[in-house]
């Protein structure tokens, strides 16, 4: 997930895609979600002055399970039960932190989800007009269009 420059994140995506490519080969292993993370907050960090870009980076990996790390404008690396980030995020802290329960399964997180990102289209103009979602998980990947 992406907030900020569209560019900006975009580029950050390729370079972070790239790396972690060059990782898997070298080590004949994927990387881990914190590593992905890690290399999210060095490039956002490193270049800082330059990029205007929000990042959430999410996964699943068999060392640490499901983590999720949310980097915002400047590097910081902070890993989360959940991260939103948006123009329409600002909606939804209140919400979130009323909602958002420890354990849930995956169906009430995706539900979760949804009405958040519809509260947040129906809220902001630039929070676009459709809810994807993406599951990870150790089964793979799953996405849905609402």
């Amino acid at each position: 997930c992406r907030s900020g420059s569209a560019a900006d994140s975009q580029v950050v995506s390729d370079y972070v895609r790239y790396f972690l490519h060059q990782h898997t080969i070298q080590l004949g292993q994927p990387a881990t979600v914190k590593v992905a993370a890690n290399l999210v907050r060095l490039l956002a960090y490193n270049n800082k002055n330059m990029l205007q870009t929000g990042l959430i980076v999410g996964g699943w990996d068999k060392y640490d399970g499901g983590k999720i790390y949310g980097i915002p404008l400047g590097g910081t690396l902070i890993e989360q039960p959940f991260a939103i980030g948006g123009s329409g995020s600002t909606y939804l802290y209140g919400f979130f932190d009323q909602a958002w329960k420890e354990g849930m399964t995956k169906d009430e997180a995706e539900q979760l989800v949804v009405k958040a990102v519809s509260l947040a289209i129906a809220r902001d103009g630039a929070s676009g007009g459709v809810v994807r979602t993406v599951i990870i998980n150790s089964e793979g990947v799953t996405r849905n269009f609402y």
